[in-house]
């Protein structure tokens, strides 16, 4: 009877079993061998690690064209290659893709064909950046939520580029060269962050996402702002417009009095005074204008216990003012500033 005993005590399994550990699956190599090769081999160019086989690494191999993709492929690395181009036939097989990360590369506008992401109906995360793109790419899946296509050649956005992409949450569109946008990002009614920073804009975008938490119009050539700009964006906390051509006139009056901002930056502009801000207001960069004066008003409606300015940062170096320029009784109402820099 003994021997017995033993012998069952050896079959029982020393580990949770799968059905109460739901990560077994990580590290079970008979699952891993049993789904490796669903839906196709790994190109022998790229690599599918056997403990994430839905996962294909093509970076850095020095491919010039798409490889074959396994229909059971998620995750699809294929940056720092030299891909010009995506055909039909590149992504027909790959309807399962949910990240596709194609930055540094050589793509054109071109070489990606109309329907080269018509298969894509699960895509959320698409990494086109610093390619040699000159217009977005047509037909692009509706599902995404995060499009990076920064760092190309694009001189243009219409509302076709991006229609219909009411999942879109962040849109980066930085360093190209953008003079127009039109009311194209009028439809993504998701869209929190948006970076259009380092382009050739002379104004603010028409018609945008009243949702915005982020927006960043940096290094651009916008000289002024719209009358009641900020009042649509009840959830705009970040608004960056440094390295433009703002001058006091260009800014209506209270415009940057709205309560929901938390970091405002105005440097490298050309402002001569402190524009009026919130007092719920946290961070605010001036440096490098052409400001005269310290004016305590900016902060402060009214200075005492109940209004003071929640201001943590203010960097007004660069300017033409000094620290003996600073009223004497701005404690009163800067003083959750650890320091002001002049």
């Amino acid at each position: 009877m003994h021997p017995v005993i033993v012998l069952l005590s050896a079959l029982l399994p020393l580990t949770p079993s799968h059905a109460q550990d739901p990560f077994a699956w990580l590290y079970s190599r008979r699952g891993a061998v049993q789904t490796e090769t669903a839906g196709g081999e790994c190109p022998p160019e790229c690599n599918c690690p056997p403990t994430f086989s839905i996962a294909m690494y093509c970076d850095a191999r020095g491919l010039t064209a798409m490889p074959a993709i396994p229909s059971r492929i998620k995750y699809l690395y294929l940056q720092n290659n030299a891909i010009t181009a995506i055909p039909d036939s590149a992504l027909v097989n790959a309807s399962n893709l949910v990240w596709l990360m194609m930055h540094y590369n050589q793509l054109t506008s071109g070489g990606i064909s109309e329907k080269a992401f018509s298969t894509l109906e699960r895509l959320e995360r698409f990494y086109l950046q610093h390619n040699n793109l000159t217009s977005i790419p047509r037909n692009l899946p509706r599902t995404l939520r995060d499009l990076r296509i920064n760092h190309n050649n694009i001189e243009k956005v219409t509302p076709s580029d991006l229609q219909g992409m009411d999942n879109l949450t962040i849109l980066h569109l930085h360093d190209n060269a953008i003079t127009d946008m039109g009311a194209s990002l009028k439809s993504l009614t998701s869209l929190t962050l948006l970076d259009v920073s380092a382009n050739k804009l002379t104004k603010v975008p028409e018609a945008l996402p009243e949702q915005l938490h982020q927006l960043y119009l940096d290094s651009n050539s916008i000289a002024s702002l719209p009358e009641g700009f900020l009042a649509a964006f009840t959830q705009l906390q970040y608004l960056r417009l440094a390295h433009n051509q703002l001058t006091d006139t260009g800014l209506p009056s209270n415009i940057f009095n709205v309560t929901g901002l938390v970091e405002l930056d105005l440097s490298f502009n050309h402002l001569e005074r402190i524009p009026l801000v919130s007092i719920a207001l946290q961070h605010l960069y001036l440096q490098a204008n052409h400001i005269k004066e310290f004016t305590l008003g900016s902060f402060c409606n009214v200075v005492g216990v109940t209004n003071f300015s929640k201001l943590e940062t203010l960097r007004l170096e660069g300017n033409e003012i000094s620290q003996e320029d600073i009223p004497s009784d701005s404690a009163l109402c800067l003083r959750l500033a650890s320091s002001i820099d002049v």
